[in-house]
């Protein structure tokens, strides 16, 4: 009986693992597009798509869900944008918990919590980021998607060597092509972001929104963190709100820069007539100086290195072993919405917005974060 060659032995083994990674890696790449349920509550009185307002968008990855909690109330209206950069977690939790907790009282509230639907379908490379990442809620456990500060390649592809800002003519550099946050206030004929930044503004104007609130977190070495960042007209409502929270945690006021083109803060407010404002929180994940990103890491925030770096002041904000836990940064958004909308009166039009019965920062600190998102059904 003729003996078959070592060499095609192995090259045989090495082909079963070839295929057994591309079916596994397969498997991974679908699963990438399938989102995290989100279980709407009972302030949520519609659910429509950004594509209603701006039609383009309509059957690709930049389309995206838009939750309505309208009170039934006459008010104002207020926009919640979470998961612009889906890889700054704390946002894209505020905003599904306001889907699935709030009710408010008097004017409406817009949520879009994947502002970037096409980020959370990948990860950042050389990141070594994890795809989901886990929050235990009263009844069972549920998993969120971890993206990218990005658009996906796959949805705008090639980058460009130098980026151009379409309306102000800016340039930087191309890293920045695929990040929603210099793409605003849009291009109607521009790239894929550019098309989903003009998609969020042709809603502000359509709807008339009053405040924009674009949920972010830093790095905790990072100089703007911790913070409320806000466009010159809605100056007057970040200091009420900050003057209304400083009791229980610290968060500085920053004026928008007026050279710096294509943030919500700069953009929305310049060419429309909603008061825009940034928050940034201190999320370990985000920086350089952190360990192993995993779930644990995102969720609770502690990491042994920061702990370390802090002590030797290389950090801008408060950090020890308990880190800094996503619930506390949930807590902090939520807890300056609830006075964005509540300020509102005395800086606006005089019409009102309430979201009702929120809980308090020391409440969210107190239960976490997951006391008050839905179980899973």
């Amino acid at each position: 009986m003729r003996k078959i060659p070592k060499n095609y032995i192995t090259a045989s083994i090495l082909c079963v693992f070839v295929i057994a990674a591309v079916i596994y890696l397969g498997i991974v790449f679908r699963s990438a597009k399938e989102a995290e349920p989100i279980y709407p509550g009972p302030g949520v009185t519609s659910v429509r798509m950004l594509s209603d307002w701006y039609p383009e968008l309509k059957g690709t990855s930049g389309d995206t869900e838009v939750y309505i909690l309208d009170s039934g109330v006459k008010g104002a209206s207020m926009l919640v944008l979470g998961g612009t950069h889906p890889n700054e977690p704390s946002g894209f939790i505020s905003a599904v918990m306001l889907i699935e907790y709030c009710r408010p009282t008097a004017g409406t509230l817009y949520v879009i919590p994947r502002a970037n639907n096409s980020a959370f379908t990948c990860t950042d490379p050389q990141e070594a980021a994890p795809m989901k990442f886990y929050i235990d809620t009263d009844n069972g456990t549920r998993w969120f998607r971890f993206g990218s500060r990005a658009t996906n390649p796959i949805d705008q592809w090639p980058d460009s060597e130098v980026y151009v800002h379409a309306s102000s003519g800016q340039k930087l550099s191309g890293s920045e092509t695929r990040n929603l946050n210099r793409a605003y206030p849009g291009n109607e004929g521009g790239t894929f972001t550019e098309k989903v930044a003009y998609g969020i503004t042709s809603l502000i104007i359509a709807e008339k929104i009053a405040i924009t609130v674009d949920l972010h977190e830093a790095s905790p070495e990072y100089t703007t963190v911790n913070a409320i960042v806000a466009h010159e007209d809605a100056l007057d409502l970040a200091a009420l709100t900050l003057w209304d929270v400083e009791e229980d945690f610290q968060i500085t006021l920053e004026k928008s820069p007026i050279n710096l083109h294509g943030l919500t803060h700069r953009e929305l407010g310049d060419f429309t007539d909603t008061m825009a404002l940034l928050m940034e929180t201190a999320n370990a994940s985000q920086g350089r100086l952190h360990g192993r990103i995993d779930s644990d890491l995102v969720v609770t925030g502690k990491d042994k290195f920061y702990a370390r770096a802090a002590k030797y002041g290389a950090v801008t904000v408060p950090y020890d072993d308990s880190g800094i836990s996503i619930s506390e940064r949930c807590a902090r958004h939520i807890a300056c919405i609830t006075q964005f909308a509540e300020q509102y009166q005395f800086v606006g039009d005089g019409s009102a917005i309430s979201l009702g019965d929120m809980p308090s920062y020391k409440q969210i600190l107190k239960n976490g974060i997951g006391h008050y998102l839905s179980s899973p059904k």
